[in-house]
């Protein structure tokens, strides 16, 4: 990227946040009940600049944010974490799944191509470089004039009547206010639409058991061509089961890892991708479980590369590069919908009229426990998918107007969730989300009164060729 190119994203960045000067002040609070502590009200700074309102950066984030800008919308990006990609780049996933999808999909690997980022051929279970996606990223944020804020958190949601119309983030700015036609939540854990009051479902019982969460670590080793047999090979989409080659490798360390299943992919020359940890029965809305899982899954992986170190031959000095700021989170919040997917949706290969993309990727249920993990490291629960449709409905809060979602938070129950959630179709949601949101804007009406004749069109005209 050019400097003329990187001062303006640093431009976007900070745009608003230096406008709404924060000021220190004393606030004097009243104690509530006991156990309780209550907060006086202050006002806070306000920004109405934003037709849409992005919350979360991920995979669904970038691509709703990119879209409506280029549909037309001014647009405001938040994310909690210093880059954006979310799961791509904050919790170092490392690969492509379900990708073969029309639009910014194909863009997006045929850019990666581009800067020789990328590893596999075709368009499915691709392995990539993270750091080339953090800097992609950015380059078409600013490109498409998209105003993005990191290390932000949205921290409240305010409606009028049934309407969202102002949220508040947190940052080191302080607490600000932003107003906008229209938001879409893209935290993956569905915090905008839980803010918002919406009716939501945490895993497989309404609120748990969860699927795993999963903490991957960026590993350099001496000379990849020696660890052929041991690394998964890239373009077998849905398969994650390492050779019995690394199996048997770690069973030599002396190491057992908590994901049964262990496996590492090629990312780019001598460095690979450790996918080996399992963190059982984790609710990703409790930040002191995820923070006990975090540093729990963190050491695992480092015994793991140890031992593995210690063996020497192919391993001789192998090391942990990078583990991730935010483990990798399956399940979290799935905000209810105009429309909720079902198992039989999959089942039956479920054909919608307003179809943002057609899914294919199998049914993934990573073991909920340790126990179901030494039997296997995850299974389909018998459900056979037939590619189906996700529905635009999908995609729109049933309990809030004015608020869409887009990526594993959308409207689904736990077996849909466990196909939907990975990031192929989660970039085409935010795709969908993007364009309805900027021409719900545009039209003064909300998501739900956009018909998706409207939508397909604008869809169209903004894909890169």
């Amino acid at each position: 990227m050019n400097t003329t190119t990187r001062r303006d994203f640093f431009k976007f960045a900070v745009a608003g946040a230096t406008a709404l000067s924060t000021r220190v002040q004393t606030v004097h609070a009243a104690e509530g009940g006991p156990g309780t502590f209550t907060e006086a009200a202050h006002a806070l700074p306000l920004n109405t600049d934003a037709d849409v309102v992005v919350c979360g950066a991920g995979p669904a984030g970038v691509a709703a944010a990119i879209a409506a800008a280029r549909a037309g919308a001014k647009v405001r990006l938040f994310e909690t974490h210093g880059a954006l990609g979310g799961v791509w780049t904050n919790s170092l996933l490392g690969y492509l799944l379900d990708f073969d999808k029309p639009g910014f999909n194909q863009e997006l690997v045929r850019r990666l191509r581009e800067r020789d980022a990328i590893c596999g051929e075709g368009m499915n279970g691709l392995s990539y470089q993270p750091e080339e996606m953090k800097l992609l990223l950015e380059e078409l944020c600013v490109t498409a004039g998209v105003q993005v804020q990191l290390h932000t958190r949205v921290a409240a949601a305010h409606r009028e009547g049934r309407s969202l119309r102002t949220i508040v983030t947190e940052s080191k700015s302080g607490r600000q206010a932003w107003r906008a036609p229209v938001f879409i939540d893209t935290t993956g854990d569905g915090d905008l639409g839980a803010l918002a009051g919406c009716e939501f479902e945490i895993g497989k019982e309404h609120a748990c058991p969860c699927q795993p969460m999963t903490m991957y670590a960026l590993l350099i080793v001496k000379d990849a061509a020696l660890l052929a047999d041991f690394i998964h090979p890239v373009g077998n989409n849905g398969q994650h089961v390492g050779p019995k080659a690394f199996r048997d490798a770690l069973a030599r360390a002396g190491v057992t890892p908590s994901y049964g299943s262990a496996c590492i992919f090629p990312i780019q020359g001598n460095l690979i991708l450790l996918m080996a940890n399992h963190e059982y029965g984790i609710n990703a809305t409790d930040a002191a479980q995820v923070t006990e899982a975090t540093i729990r899954a963190r050491g695992e992986l480092h015994r793991i590369v140890r031992a593995l170190r210690k063996t020497g031959g192919p391993w001789e000095g192998v090391q942990i590069v990078a583990t991730p700021e935010q483990i990798g989170i399956r399940d979290g919040r799935r905000i209810r919908g105009r429309y909720v997917m079902t198992k039989e949706d999959l089942i039956t290969g479920a054909r919608q009229n307003d179809a943002v993309v057609r899914a294919a990727f199998p049914v993934d249920i990573h073991a909920l426990s340790s126990e179901d993990n030494k039997k296997a490291g995850y299974h389909n629960a018998g459900v056979r998918t037939q590619p189906y449709d996700i529905p635009l409905r999908a995609l729109i809060a049933r309990d809030t107007d004015g608020l869409m979602m887009a990526g594993r938070c959308i409207s689904g129950d736990f077996i849909a969730h466990a196909s939907y959630r990975v990031t192929g179709n989660a970039v085409a949601m935010g795709e969908a989300a993007g364009v309805t949101a900027a021409v719900a804007a545009k039209n003064k009406t909300a998501p739900h009164d956009v018909p998706w004749d409207a939508v397909r069109p604008v869809i169209e005209k903004v894909r890169v060729s």
